[in-house]
């Protein structure tokens, strides 16, 4: 199951947090047990951790995390891994397109506007001087105020947060994407289901992540490939664990899951279905070739 971490800690009440209309500061205390977790989010966050290491991996690249050091996490899905040594305690800053979008129009004078990309990584790390150190660890005052912070007061702790990011040496390629969010455009379907099409999550959680509405999800999805979701992810999927019996040594269980298929009665009558063996009978015959 991939986790939806902005609904999780927007509502659940064990973790400290602070919510506005554009934002939400949480901190989190990641349990020891959990090693190995998978997540996703259509609103994007930066994680700064207090304690501990973490790993996370985006669809082409692992960014190590450690005590200290901070992460701007964009809108998609993610895979993480935690080590044992040390408990894990982050601050996770979740603060929306359209916030960002304010904050870069209202202080173009400010924050210099540099030549856009034409790719952006989906995890930016972030230059953490003492003063954005010092800003990161601040937070913790909000928490232990407790009551009701006024919205105003929190919304200002974000600017000051933007601010000190955008005008940090080392911060360039984050604020050159901050930049790209002026022109409000709908996110490219193409771009995000290359990319989380073998990702077990609903339609209805691809069209967020895709910034629309279920039915105009569907209406665009269907111009821009001619298919259906439902038949266009089913074939992805098969295709790519066709690549993973052929190339790799996870076993058939893993594959199906991997490829993002729920259970494997259904992935093994999918994939004969389109490739005339089951996945077992098909890897062999790829080997003995």
């Amino acid at each position: 199951m991939t986790l939806d971490v902005f609904k999780y800690f927007k509502n659940d009440p064990k973790n400290n947090k602070l919510i506005g209309d554009d934002y939400l500061f949480v901190e989190y205390k990641c349990p020891i047990e959990v090693e190995k977790f998978k997540l996703w989010t259509d609103t994007p966050f930066i994680t700064y951790v207090i304690s501990g290491k973490k790993d996370w991996t985006s669809i082409n690249k692992t960014y190590p995390l450690h005590s200290g050091e901070s992460l701007f996490i964009r809108k998609g899905i993610y895979n993480t891994k935690q080590y044992f040594e040390e408990d894990y305690c982050t601050i996770l800053f979740f603060i929306t397109e359209d916030f960002i979008r304010r904050f870069i129009t209202n202080n173009a004078s400010v924050i210099k506007s540099t030549s856009p990309k034409e790719h952006y990584d989906q995890i930016f790390p972030i230059n953490v001087t003492n003063s954005l150190n010092s800003l990161f660890l601040s937070v913790f005052n909000y928490f232990d105020m407790g009551g009701d912070i006024p919205r105003e007061l929190v919304e200002i702790k974000f600017n000051e947060l933007l601010f000190n990011i955008a005008l940090t040496p080392g911060n360039q390629d984050l604020i050159s994407f901050f930049n790209t969010l002026r022109q409000v455009e709908k996110t490219s379907i193409h771009d995000i289901m290359m990319k989380n099409f073998h990702y077990d999550l609903q339609l209805e959680e691809y069209a967020r992540l895709c910034g629309r509405s279920l039915s105009t999800f569907k209406r665009d999805f269907k111009v821009h490939f001619n298919e259906t979701p439902g038949k266009w992810l089913t074939n992805m999927r098969l295709d790519y664990a066709k690549t993973l019996l052929q190339n790799s040594e996870l076993n058939i269980n893993e594959v199906c899951y991997e490829s993002g298929f729920k259970n494997t009665s259904h992935f093994n009558s999918s994939f004969k279905h389109k490739f005339s063996y089951p996945p077992n009978q098909y890897r062999n015959l790829h080997l003995a070739t």
